[in-house]
């Protein structure tokens, strides 16, 4: 059987932590900064990570 191919959209969205957890980046953070109180915008700069109902099923698009 051929070797799984890895999700390159997957992969340049997703990073993995050092204990094996998916790390993402959030959402709205592109434009229409004007709207969002600086509090929003502070706490969207950081990363997340990836809940566990979403897990499994990125995990099989990232193969190693």
């Amino acid at each position: 059987m051929p070797k799984m191919k890895t999700h390159k959209g997957s992969q340049k969205r997703f990073k993995r932590t050092g204990t094996g957890k998916l790390k993402r980046a959030h959402a709205y953070t592109s434009h229409m900064f004007a709207n969002k109180s600086q509090k929003q915008k502070r706490k969207l700069r950081k990363g997340a990570l990836v809940s566990s109902g979403d897990y499994k099923r990125i995990k099989t698009m990232l193969p190693k």
